[in-house]
């Protein structure tokens, strides 16, 4: 604040000394110029001519000195000062001339003429003395300043915290966890026996699954201190200003230990080193070597566990997954049935739900759905209950929720020709005839020929019976059977083909390419890996990926990934002719209702 007062003086005597000299020069200019214009003795002059109209005197308050203002007759004003302003009265009743003495002229001192400019000076500094207040302090207006400073924010100890109790679905991950509240609220136990507290945990898995959410639980129940700060808030474009950032957030942290530091998305400043342009120069890289140092160097952080989360473990640098930086890794997946039904009951409190709706059954029908895929789902079912003018969400609500969030919006308004609404009412009963009749992949939930807005013509909606832990051939094989069927039954009923089979047609082909390079389900290839490395290149490393297999061996696998499709073709082309008449009664009723259900599907192999 010294120099700001410092800054603030020297600002106000130079503004003095301009209005200084800009006042005396402006006077000096200003008589000047009145005595270029007009004197008495021209106004005597105007007198004998008789070119003087009137005279208006104005007294000042020195008296009789004064201003007097001589209108001409030919219209044009002219004024001049006089140091006795009788004499001009004299001349005016000698002439005969009309003249007018207004009263004398009190400046009522110095404020008068002084205080106007000293409220605008006084307003000026009071501007500039909040600027300069508002730099020295760090506000916003002096962001620069701030570039080194940590935008962790500390969670308010006010704020209602969540609770392990309120994270549904992941009972290992929680137990896990809770090691580490232990190890916050009685370090002294773990100490005694010589254990070493944690340092670093790391939460791994796919987006929306919870790794934020567990790591506020952990700093709900062990009651500290909470600093949350995503990885790319510690880059800028500037050198140096990411590892000052990482330096500041753990003296912070310091300050209030213990206490817990999370990271989000920690792969945005802990990506492997040297894969960049930039070298060992790069600012990331800078950034992350202070990271690695303040976790653990050669300072000491007691008290201080950094929690991180990342969905994408793949690419964090080797050296800060080693003990004594991330000790733990704690695997975030995406719930199975019975941790999406717990999920699901806690999304739909405060949520009127109808008798109808069965929490089990939406479990099952979203296999691979997250915890945030879950909220949006029942949320979206809210939305649309409330559209509805209902006050209870229904399992319509659910099922049209469940479509527009896994398939798209369906376009009930967008007008279809009546031969495509039937060539994909029989392209979506050739994949349903599969779906029922293959048994590890069905059985059907909802079958439609309702456009949607991902630009698909209609869809068929299986229902897993239970969450599969790993694949297995014979069920790949029926995948790939059931991705031909719509193609299929265009071929025997229209004798042609559509574009429709498109993304079946890469879905199949994918399948069949995984069986042979990466799974190893191929008799003549054997037990060997041939997948081509899909993952993104790094600059520095190696500019692009090579096969690591010969060109004979890349004829094989095309050949075998062929022979596999053949089959299943062959295979899927002889059920579909074996129950004609179901895919005749699943098409007329496609196209008679446009959308069915699992018991309207089903009584159809009931009839024949």
């Amino acid at each position: 604040m010294n120099n700001t007062y410092k800054n603030f003086f020297i600002f106000f005597v130079v503004l003095m000394i301009a209005y200084s000299f800009g006042s005396f020069f402006a006077q000096r200019n200003v008589a000047s110029r009145q005595k270029e214009e007009y004197t008495y003795q021209q106004f005597e002059e105007d007198l004998n001519a008789k070119k003087v109209k009137s005279i208006e005197v104005s007294q000042n308050e020195e008296v009789p000195t004064g201003q007097v203002t001589v209108s001409m007759s030919d219209g044009e004003k002219e004024s001049f000062y006089v140091t006795d302003v009788n004499e001009v009265i004299q001349d005016a009743k000698t002439y005969e001339i009309t003249y007018k003495v207004d009263n004398v002229n009190r400046t009522g001192g110095i404020l008068t003429g002084v205080l106007p400019y000293c409220i605008v000076l006084l307003i000026i500094m009071g501007f500039m003395f909040v600027m300069m207040n508002r730099a020295a302090g760090g506000g916003g207006g002096n962001k620069m300043m701030n570039f080194g400073k940590s935008r962790a924010r500390m969670q308010d100890p006010n704020v209602k915290k969540v609770r392990f109790d309120q994270v549904a679905g992941l009972h290992e991950e929680k137990e896990e966890l809770k090691e580490i509240v232990d190890f916050l609220k009685n370090p002294g136990k773990f100490i005694e026996v010589g254990a070493r507290i944690p340092k670093g945990v790391l939460l791994v898995g796919p987006p929306g699954t919870g790794k934020t959410l567990l790591a506020k639980a952990v700093a709900g129940e062990a009651n500290v201190p909470f600093f949350s700060i995503s990885g790319s808030d510690f880059v800028e474009m500037f050198v140096g200003v990411g590892a000052s950032r990482v330096r500041d957030l753990f003296e912070e942290a310091k300050k209030n230990s213990p206490c817990i530091i999370f990271i989000d998305e920690i792969d945005a400043v802990a990506r492997r080193r040297g894969t960049g342009l930039g070298g060992g120069h790069d600012e990331r890289e800078q950034t992350l070597n202070q990271l690695l140092v303040e976790m653990d160097g050669f300072g000491v952080n007691e008290g201080i566990i950094v929690m991180a989360a990342t969905n994408r473990v793949d690419i964090l640098d080797p050296a800060i997954l080693r003990p004594g930086r991330f000790d733990r890794k704690v695997a975030v997946g995406s719930p199975d049935v019975k941790g999406r039904e717990e999920i699901l009951r806690v999304h739909v409190q405060g949520k009127p739900l109808a008798e109808d709706v069965d929490l089990h059954q939406i479990a099952r029908t979203t296999p691979g759905f997250s915890g945030a895929d879950l909220e949006n789902l029942m949320n979206e079912a809210a939305i649309l209950a409330a559209r509805n003018d209902s006050h209870f969400i229904r399992m319509e609500d659910v099922r049209k929720a469940f479509i527009k969030v896994g398939i798209g919006t369906e376009k009930k308004s967008r007008l279809v020709p009546e031969l495509e609404r039937k060539i994909t009412a029989y392209h979506e009963s050739g994949h349903a005839i599969l779906f029922h009749v293959l048994p590890d992949v069905g059985p059907v939930y909802t079958v439609s020929i309702i456009p949607t807005g991902v630009g698909a013509a209609g869809y068929t909606m299986p229902l897993p019976e239970n969450d599969n832990v790993f694949n297995t051939k014979g069920r790949m094989l029926q995948d790939i059977k059931v991705g031909m069927g719509g193609r299929i039954a265009e071929e025997l009923i229209f004798d042609d083909i559509t574009t429709g089979a498109s993304q079946d047609i890469k879905s199949v082909t994918n399948t069949a390419r995984d069986m042979i390079t990466k799974y190893g389900m191929s008799e003549n290839l054997g037990f060997i890996n041939y997948e081509v490395d899909a993952d993104e290149v790094f600059l520095g490393r190696d500019l692009g990926h090579t096969k690591q297999f010969s060109e004979e061996v890349a004829n094989q696998i095309d050949k075998e990934v062929k022979k596999i499709v053949d089959e299943c073709y062959a295979d899927a082309k002889r059920i579909i002719e074996e129950h004609m008449d179901v895919l005749h009664a699943c098409a007329a009723l496609l196209l008679e209702k446009e959308r069915i259900n699992r018991e309207e599907f089903e009584a159809l192999f009931d009839k024949e």
